[in-house]
């Protein structure tokens, strides 16, 4: 689609959205529609469940925040649930103020601005439609013009609630305009936009001495105050504070705690009662979302001032701890990356992942539980197998700690090793042992960590570097064993064999001298010790597998090498183990033979096709996997 007709349909929609009319015909289309006159919270939570809601785990997953934060399932899902759902069905917590509470670059921020941005863009919807008074500055519902001894019969009639009063500017509107026909009134459909300052603001805190409360709530308009004759008079008064732009939707409030107190008592009201204090009018309703965020230190300090204390019972406090799934993190990073100018520098398979397991273990409490590392509650948390322990253990390692992920490494900081690494490092590839080295690097010249901390941190990259030994030895297994494919299936074809003979309870022919033989039950057990089958288990794991090849071919369809995973790697690191001793010469020797070297480059080749290596970081991790295996 080219520009023009992109510029056409989007012409088309803002036409779609330009509705106007009287409230009459409002008050016809809330009839038809009564979701129409939804207040703020409500809007919110409608607009985040309109994505779509997944259980995942027994827990709810909200696609809205899908794309953007990962490992926070669960923070999410008690913002939702405990904040948005019962503020959506006027429960008692929409009448507190939202308070996102955790470490830097742990979230809070995107949570904020998706939401913003999510409702912007649900307001033109016809789902999410907010129509208001038309001239009114603060864009509010136009229910708000039925007198309050009408509205019982009115919201039995709808099936809605009206909350709130007109503003100053609305009731001289009123009057002068259209006589006190509020039938008359005009209506129009408006769009949410930051941008343009309609139901959405942010408030951010400057110096306490400068800052003026009118940024809040508005201020005197003195080029009209000779023509009203009056700082009473609504039209002498601009109604531009963020208190008014953002009635209707949701107001920002960046670094909350460090404002002055008489901001704070203007949202204390706006939260309680659902209004506030502006200039020389009467109290002015507002309907909208107040969401603020801090660090958890700021928020200590906080609640041990005395003064605060009005202030605590109307905050609702929701902790957004960092991810503890290593995969997740590697999300994370992946995310900072493709907006940053690192975006087409090429970053080699588990580099990410070596620093997400350094930042996650630096997040992570030791546990009491018996026979419980750091290590395996990283893997446990990220949903891999760990011997002795089953999925239930997650929750109990949880509960064992409800503050866990609120310090240790922020992922803008491994983004910022990355970088120096690629300086430092003066090529387009990144690896893992580059990664790994950086974020070492960073830990010397970081002046605020204790030489404890730093010994800790330094501790955690070693065990990084560690499982990152073992990934490295793996993948070039892989490729090894890919080159040397038809031995694998051999060997693949020939355990299938013993195993059907050992659950038939008869013998298999040798195929060298052709008589018949008790299976090899010698054979069976290296393979299957390679992925943990114990002596125990061997019975229940050969059934199982003679069950898979009757499923198959019952279906018409073959049990080949690549129909059971566990087998498959099996029958690798069995082929790897076999062969360590012609691997570790191929990949260490300096002048290969030409056989070794049509091997080597077969290796290579295998990783850039098909496992994400480009020719630089091939080269290095079959040079590198050499190194260890001559350990």
């Amino acid at each position: 689609m080219d520009l023009l007709e992109q510029l056409r349909k989007h012409r088309q929609q803002e036409e779609k959205l330009a509705w106007e009319g009287t409230f009459v015909q409002y008050y016809e289309l809330v009839r038809a529609n009564p979701r129409i006159a939804q207040h703020a919270h409500a809007r919110v939570y409608n607009m985040i469940v309109s994505h779509g809601v997944e259980e995942v785990d027994g827990r709810k997953r909200y696609r809205f925040f899908s794309q953007d934060l990962f490992g926070l399932d669960e923070a999410l899902e008690r913002l939702v649930e405990e904040y948005f759902h019962s503020a959506a069905r006027r429960l008692d917590v929409r009448k507190r103020i939202l308070l996102l509470m955790g470490p830097v670059s742990g979230g809070k921020s995107t949570i904020v601005t998706l939401l913003k941005r999510g409702l912007e863009a649900y307001s033109r919807t016809d789902e999410g439609a907010v129509y208001a008074i038309k001239g009114c500055p603060m864009h509010e519902e136009p229910l708000h013009l039925i007198p309050p001894e009408l509205r019982p019969d009115v919201e039995r009639e709808l099936g809605v609630t009206i909350e709130g009063s007109l503003c100053p500017a609305c009731r001289v509107m009123v009057e002068q305009q259209y006589g006190g026909r509020i039938e008359d009134v005009l209506v129009k459909r408006v769009a949410l936009t930051e941008e343009k300052r309609i139901g959405i603001g942010t408030f951010q805190p400057s110096d306490p001495k400068s800052q003026d409360i009118s940024e809040l709530t508005g201020s005197i308009d003195f080029s009209t105050i000779t023509e009203y004759g009056s700082e009473s008079d609504p039209r002498a008064y601009r109604f531009d504070g963020e208190l008014n732009i953002a009635n209707r939707g949701i107001l920002e409030m960046q670094e909350m705690l460090k404002m002055d107190e008489r901001f704070l008592w203007h949202l204390l009201s706006l939260s309680q009662e659902g209004n506030f204090k502006a200039g020389r009018f009467a109290l002015i309703s507002a309907d909208e979302v107040v969401i603020a965020h801090t660090n958890e230190e700021e928020y200590r300090h906080f609640v041990s001032n005395r003064k605060n204390e009005a202030l605590h019972s109307r905050i609702i406090v929701m902790p957004v701890p960092y991810n503890l799934r290593v995969s997740d993190e590697v999300r994370i990073y992946e995310k900072l990356i493709r907006q940053s100018e690192l975006r087409d520098v090429h970053i080699a398979p588990h580099a990410l992942r070596a620093a997400a397991m350094v930042s996650v273990l630096s997040r992570l409490k030791e546990s009491k539980k018996q026979g419980m590392d750091l290590v395996k509650k990283m893997k446990l948390y990220d949903g891999e197998a760990v011997d002795g322990f089953k999925r239930k253990d997650v929750e109990e390692l949880k509960r064992e700690f409800p503050g866990e992920g609120m310090s240790g490494i922020d992922p803008r900081y491994v983004i910022n090793r990355i970088s120096s690494a690629l300086v430092s490092r003066k090529a387009d590839c990144i690896g893992p042992l580059d990664v790994l080295r950086a974020l070492k690097t960073g830990l010397d010249q970081h002046p605020s960590l204790s030489e404890e901390e730093r010994e800790r941190l330094l501790n955690f990259i070693a065990i990084a570097r560690r499982e990152y030994d073992e990934t490295a030895k793996t993948e070039v297994q892989k490729a090894f064993v890919y080159s040397y494919e038809e031995s694998a299936r051999r060997l693949f074809d020939n355990y299938l064999d013993h195993v059907e003979a050992y659950c038939n309870w008869h013998k298999i022919k040798d195929p060298v001298t052709g008589e018949e033989v008790e299976p090899d039950e010698k054979l069976m057990r290296s393979i299957e010790e390679q992925i943990g089958v114990s002596e125990n288990a061997k019975k229940a794991f050969r059934e199982e597998i003679l069950i898979r090849i009757s499923s198959f071919a019952r279906r018409g369809k073959r049990f080949d090498y690549n129909s059971h995973e566990r087998l498959r790697e099996a029958i690798e690191r069995k082929l790897f183990a076999d062969m360590k001793d012609v691997i570790r010469v191929t990949t260490s020797t300096t002048n290969p033979d030409p056989d070794q070297l049509k091997r080597l480059n077969e290796v290579i080749a295998r990783l850039v096709e098909s496992h994400g290596y480009c020719d630089v970081c091939a080269n290095e991790l079959v040079r590198y996997a050499g190194s260890l295996l001559n350990r």
